[in-house]
């Protein structure tokens, strides 16, 4: 989530959909940002409608925390909205709009509300993923439901787009394998938290999104996938890979091969010793006692 020559507002996305917002020189990482846009009309200056940049890869709740900041509401007011008034979603989803707030760009009208605005993301996703999408998951035995579930996870395991069908590959062949995804960023999720080293405790959590104790798919999408995490979803690149290590950014690790994938989670682990920041990897055979690299 370019061009020789940039609009007004430029977006970047960095590894697993962080946002950089640069307007007019200003840089906003990581942040929705509501921007005014002015035109000169015969009478003078025209106020259009702000716009809300929801980028890749956020999860439910921190589309809820943009929104009510772009209509100046008391934090929580969003969240709280959606038990009032829910919004209007495919039946798969069960009520919970993770997967289905579309990232991109939104007017921000006169009037708007939590529910118009969540609506229109949910409507997008809905036309982004119609009958195309549909036929495409049905070729991979699967349904839309579970495409953007894949989709999430590829969404927050990728580290650039080049690998995010690989990513999908794997998360196929482990599943048609029976064996467990074992990806961090399933775990985060079932934590509440974002990208942190996880380790062995965090494994032993109880929850239907702890991919290491639990095969198959989490019931939910983990976030908001976009159009490259679908589309990689849907047309995994071909290949037998069931493991995966980023080793630094730009060099990640495939191979169907276990010893060749310890090999490499050795070197990830000599590249970040010491760091206390370094994230955690995955992938890792059924009973391995603790994480392995996990694609970030």
């Amino acid at each position: 989530m370019q061009t020789n020559t940039p609009p007004r507002s430029t977006i970047r996305l960095t590894r697993r959909g962080r946002l950089a917002l640069l307007v007019t020189g200003a840089v906003a990482a990581g942040t929705a940002v509501v921007v005014p846009l002015l035109t000169l009309a015969a009478g003078g200056a025209e106020e259009k409608p702000a716009t809300l940049v929801i980028p890749e890869g956020w999860r439910a709740g921190q589309v809820y925390d943009a929104v009510d900041k772009a209509l100046g509401l008391p934090p929580g007011s969003t969240r709280t909205s959606l038990d009032k008034a829910p919004l209007k979603l495919p039946n798969e989803a069960a009520g919970n709009p993770e997967g289905y707030l579309f990232p991109a760009t939104y007017p921000v009208r006169k009037g708007a509300t939590p529910q118009s605005l969540l609506q229109l993301m949910v409507d997008t996703a809905d036309k982004k993923y119609g009958p195309p999408v549909a036929a495409g998951a049905q070729r991979n035995a699967m349904n839309v439901h579970q495409a953007v579930t894949i989709a999430s996870i590829v969404q927050a395991e990728a580290s650039t787009k080049a690998d995010m069908g690989k990513v999908a590959r794997v998360i196929l062949n482990r599943l048609n394998s029976g064996m467990p995804l074992q990806m961090d960023s399933t775990l985060h999720y079932a934590l509440s938290r974002q990208t942190v080293p996880a380790g062995p405790n965090d494994t032993q959590v109880e929850s239907p999104y702890n991919s290491y104790q639990r095969t198959g798919l989490p019931p939910t999408p983990i976030d908001n996938p976009g159009e490259d995490a679908m589309r990689a979803a849907l047309n995994p690149t071909p290949g037998d890979w069931l493991y995966f290590v980023t080793i630094r950014p730009g060099d990640t690790r495939f191979t169907a091969d276990y010893d060749e994938h310890l090999r490499n989670v050795a070197e990830y682990r000599a590249v970040h010793q010491g760091a206390a920041a370094a994230p955690s990897p995955s992938g890792s055979p059924p009973g391995s006692p603790a994480p392995e690299p996990s694609g970030s």
